[in-house]
């Protein structure tokens, strides 16, 4: 079994305990951190970035920042057409989920915000590799409100919107919130699994985790992997949700000797992705590859 972008077993299950939970389990897995740190790395790296490589750059790490900062602050006073400052952050945080096409599309986005234009709808999001009859919110609600504890008083998650916005900035806004249906959602599992985690297995178990994950932190593949009974944890340094849907060949490589002759990646092991964002677009014609006429750049 290869499990790909993990939570951490005790946070999720709020240690087994039957108390009331002071935190959404999103806040307790660190997502809000998680997407922090996977938006600075979006900014800083769109910063290194010309604006053909990524229309949001504003010439330098700092300076993005920024000018991401400036553009949330006026989204707060006046919304652009129906992209208020709470759709936009949603869309932050989820666009930063695939980084191929998908960074490239939400950095134009931005910029399309920032000098006051309402962009065009975004692409679909990719099919799910198993195809799925039913996608929507209460899909997910109906595993996450019955099987992780959940703050059950609504008035509460104000205050859960502020703290998380003090260590993980707008992304804590959007992973506050994104629990709140589980407040009044009207069944709770009557025999919820707690543990333990680390029943002998038949075979080692693959964990895969992505080093700037937006929603399910590194943080959790690390616990994920020390909780089980017998597990390899394979690191994959790069960004987005699930090494499925950000291909790292390396990775696909491991996962590929493992499910065939169960060969585990050595302790320790590393792979990166195979494209890093913004790439840098490539010179075609002209004078830079030796060819006839006007030099123009594809990405």
């Amino acid at each position: 079994m290869v499990l790909d972008s993990n939570v951490d077993p005790q946070a999720w299950t709020n240690h087994a305990s039957d108390a009331e939970p002071r935190l959404t389990p999103f806040l307790r897995l660190g997502s809000d951190l998680g997407a922090a740190a996977t938006l600075d790395q979006f900014l800083s790296l769109c910063g290194a970035a010309s604006t053909a490589g990524c229309a949001f750059s504003a010439g330098g790490a700092r300076a993005t920042r920024d000018k991401f900062d400036e553009l949330m602050g006026r989204l707060r006073q006046r919304p652009v057409g129906d992209w208020t400052y709470g759709r936009t952050v949603g869309d932050v945080v989820s666009g930063l989920y695939v980084v191929h096409p998908g960074w490239t599309d939400l950095a134009g986005r931005l910029q399309d915000l920032w000098q006051g234009r309402v962009p065009p709808p975004a692409a679909p999001s990719p099919a799910p590799p198993v195809p799925v009859p039913y996608t929507g919110d209460e899909q997910a609600g109906s595993i996450l409100c019955s099987d992780s504890p959940t703050p059950r008083d609504p008035g509460v998650y104000h205050a859960l919107e502020e703290a998380a916005a003090l260590r993980a900035g707008d992304a804590g806004r959007f992973w506050a919130w994104a629990a709140e249906a589980c407040a009044t959602w009207p069944a709770v599992a009557a025999n919820r699994y707690r543990g333990p985690w680390d029943r002998p297995t038949a075979h080692p178990l693959l964990v895969v985790g992505t080093t700037y994950d937006p929603a399910t932190p590194y943080a959790g593949a690390r616990a994920m992997a020390a909780e089980l009974a017998s597990a390899r944890l394979l690191t994959v340094q790069g960004y987005g949700h699930t090494a499925l849907l950000n291909p790292s060949e390396c990775a696909a490589r491991y996962e590929s000797r493992y499910l065939v002759d169960g060969a585990l990646p050595p302790v320790g092991a590393t792979c990166r992705q195979d494209a890093r964002p913004f790439r840098a677009p490539e010179p075609r014609g002209g004078v830079a590859t030796g060819g006839g006429g006007t030099a123009a750049a594809v990405s």
